[in-house]
């Protein structure tokens, strides 16, 4: 990604069609304080596309679907 596609703010519906990560699990993460950092104007919250990949890889687990945590 360029470093301007990197700085586009997007909607929650950009965001879910992109990453996956669904509108509601974002507005609760808003309400409570978590989640990934938003850009607000006025009333809306944007999500810069740099900051969604940072906390993608902040809060990969590194564990593989099916293994088993001990």
């Amino acid at each position: 990604m360029t470093a301007h596609e990197n700085d586009r703010l997007l909607t929650r519906f950009e965001v879910e069609q992109h990453f996956g990560i669904p509108k509601r699990y974002l507005e609760t993460c808003v309400a409570r304080g978590e989640g990934p950092p938003i850009v607000r104007i006025g009333r809306l919250a944007r999500y810069r596309t740099k900051d969604i990949q940072e906390w993608i890889t902040a809060n990969t687990t590194g564990l593989k679907c099916g293994a088993k945590n001990e």
